[in-house]
């Protein structure tokens, strides 16, 4: 694959994940859908758009692997860590802005995985200690309390979506079993796998609304939140396990501290929403601390 489709792709793949918060923020805020009937419908849709690209896969493609395990179809655990990233991430953003739950999201995604290394033998070195120190301090600042802190609970559902998909990202690095001859198209079927089996959590959740009298749905909600799940989530990751191969360790987790960036932009320009200085000293402290982390690593 070229240089110039694998830069496609990625920019593609980065615009799609920050449409998730998009999509959602402008859910919430301009719809009368509920966070769990979101949650559920977004999760839904994904499974049967990423079903439908695994199978369109299948039929073009004589040598895309077949199952050799469970786990190559993705497994409940994993499912579970989705769920609950899903779940927490639409609860978040009732009332926290695009770019706020963004930076909280992907910040606490890279927490995770960097503290799962160091729990694992790995230590910081010069720089990285540096970034770490960095990363934390924005973080800090921008829940302390004041007057632009965003809300408490908010913030912490969105941190515990984060540390979801962190561990939903380690499981997948060690569960995904594509080969040598289609690796994306093994990717694609574990997430497609772990997608299915979110949908019976989601379930449960509306179920939950039902019974609390909270669920509420609308047209405008429903289809953002297919949106959501067909577009941004379903045929954003496959476009993203496309790039993958082209990407070192280090670009692929570089990139994606873009995302809070390209979600704070269209948050100003599509929701009407503002960009802080708190929001703006925090990104920079935090994105940055965690580049020079990520960076740092992979040389």
């Amino acid at each position: 694959m070229s240089r110039m489709r694998i830069a496609f792709l990625t920019v593609l793949a980065m615009i799609s994940f920050a449409g998730n918060s998009l999509l959602c923020r402008a859910a919430l805020k301009h719809s009368g859908i509920d966070a769990a009937s979101f949650t559920t419908i977004r999760l839904i849709a994904g499974a049967l758009t990423l079903w439908l690209i695994v199978l369109g896969m299948q039929r073009r493609q004589s040598t895309f692997p077949q199952p050799r395990n469970a786990n190559s179809r993705g497994n409940w655990l994993s499912a579970f860590a989705l769920f609950n990233y899903a779940a927490c991430f639409s609860f978040a953003y009732i009332d926290l802005s695009a770019a706020t739950g963004a930076l909280l999201l992907f910040g606490s995604v890279q927490a995770s995985m960097i503290t799962y290394g160091l729990i694992k033998g790995e230590r910081f070195r010069g720089r990285q200690l540096l970034g770490f120190i960095c990363a934390l301090g924005g973080l800090i600042g921008l829940l302390l309390p004041g007057f632009a802190a965003p809300p408490l609970t908010s913030a912490a559902l969105m941190i515990a979506a984060g540390i979801a998909w962190g561990i939903y990202s380690l499981r997948g690095r060690m569960k995904i079993t594509g080969s040598v001859t289609n690796p994306v198209g093994g990717a694609t079927a574990v997430t497609a796998g772990n997608f299915l089996r979110t949908v019976p959590f989601a379930v449960l959740l509306s179920l939950a609304a039902v019974a609390s009298s909270s669920i509420a749905i609308d047209w405008t909600g429903a289809a953002y939140a297919i949106a959501s799940g067909a577009i941004a989530s379903g045929i954003g990751y496959t476009i993203w396990y496309t790039a993958l191969p082209g990407l070192s360790a280090t670009t692929a987790a570089t990139v994606q501290l873009s995302v809070p960036l390209i979600t704070a932009l269209g948050g100003v320009l599509l929701l009407g929403e503002s960009f802080t200085l708190r929001l703006a000293i925090a990104s920079v402290a935090i994105l940055g601390g965690i580049g020079l982390v990520v960076l740092k690593k992979g040389h």
